[in-house]
């Protein structure tokens, strides 16, 4: 059988075999907690939970606008969209990429190894680099005209939720994927790599977008907790009071030293509200805090703008009036002409 049709082929078998040991917990090759089904409903839940409890809009529905198509979105792009063909073909382009390689004789673009750092090291590293690279691929979106019509599916959010973090086009799963392969491919690090990246950007994405403010001594402190954990893994010969003692340390570092810088460190709704402003400032008219977890990058690069907490502004963009607001219109928007 042609290998090109045979990656096909596992791509779907593969894929639905393993969305359906995710739901049902059929799986023996990894723990119990490495689910990302079961994660993002429980994500998704605690976000929504707070919304109900501490809405920052008071005034805004409990069910806002979309809220069950962007439910859906999440759904489909998180899982069914690999389902039905991005898995299979990504197995195609990396087999077709490999045999590229093969030509040159080479096995791998790897140029960089990390195995020797901690656990704790790699996670920070790949967490960094990762979300550096999509803070670039996401001001391409907004400047390059073709690809700024897929995103603006995920800007046609008129209220906004927690759920409206994965509300995006089916384009930038692409997009963002075939771009990041390649530096993330030369430090030795695969896309699917590290579960606790991912859950972790899951997390963040969904606290931007999500109907709540809270204070940087909070989320510093949550932050820094994580981390502190996160380096004890790497620790295992730690026990009891030495690792209630790290844990305690980093809590209150993130309290006090971290929770201050938090705005400037790490993206949020009073920050990512202005991303979503219906109208941007003429310094910056393809757009403003690009930053997908971390807000530094923006700081950093000049395209950070907070002008006040931007808690009731206008959302959405010009033209939005005549913008598909059903899910099939929004899947095929961008491809051929359009009036937007």
């Amino acid at each position: 059988m042609n290998k090109y049709l045979e990656a096909i082929i596992d791509g779907y078998t593969g894929y639905a075999g393993y969305l359906w040991q995710e739901i049902v917990f059929g799986y023996t090759y990894k723990p119990w907690w490495e689910n990302y089904f079961y994660w993002l409903i429980l994500v998704s839940l605690f976000f929504f939970g707070v919304e109900l409890l501490r809405p920052w809009r008071k005034e805004q529905p409990r069910f806002r606008k979309d809220f069950w198509l962007d439910t859906f979105y999440m759904f489909f792009n998180f899982f069914l969209f690999s389902l039905i063909i991005y898995n299979a073909a990504s197995n195609v382009v990396v087999l077709f990429f490999n045999d590229i390689l093969a030509v040159f004789g080479l096995k791998n673009l790897v140029a960089i190894t990390v195995d020797s750092f901690p656990i704790w090291g790699q996670l920070l590293l790949l967490f960094v680099l990762r979300d550096f690279i999509q803070w670039n691929i996401h001001r391409l979106l907004h400047r390059v005209p073709f690809l700024w019509e897929f995103h603006k599916v995920h800007h046609s959010v008129e209220q906004m939720g927690f759920a409206a973090h994965l509300r995006y086009h089916w384009m930038e799963t692409i997009v963002y994927n075939t771009i990041q392969y390649l530096p993330l491919a030369m430090i030795g690090f695969g896309i699917d790599d590290f579960f606790v990246v991912h859950i972790f950007a899951l997390a963040v994405g969904h606290y931007n977008h999500s109907n709540i403010s809270i204070d940087g001594k909070i989320t510093g402190g949550i932050v820094a907790t994580l981390f502190g954990l996160l380096v004890l893994s790497s620790y295992p010969d730690l026990v009891g009071q030495q690792q209630l003692g790290i844990i305690l340390l980093s809590t209150l570092v993130g309290i006090f030293a971290l929770g201050p810088l938090m705005k400037y460190l790490f993206n949020s709704p009073e920050m990512h509200i202005w991303h979503h402003a219906y109208q941007m400032p003429e310094s910056h008219p393809y757009g403003i805090n690009f930053g997908l977890s971390l807000a530094i990058w923006d700081y950093i690069f000049g395209t950070a703008h907070v002008p006040h907490s931007g808690r009731d502004i206008k959302l959405g963009f010009e033209g939005i009036e005549e913008f598909p607001t059903d899910f099939k219109g929004q899947i095929l928007h961008g491809f051929g002409n359009t009036k937007q």
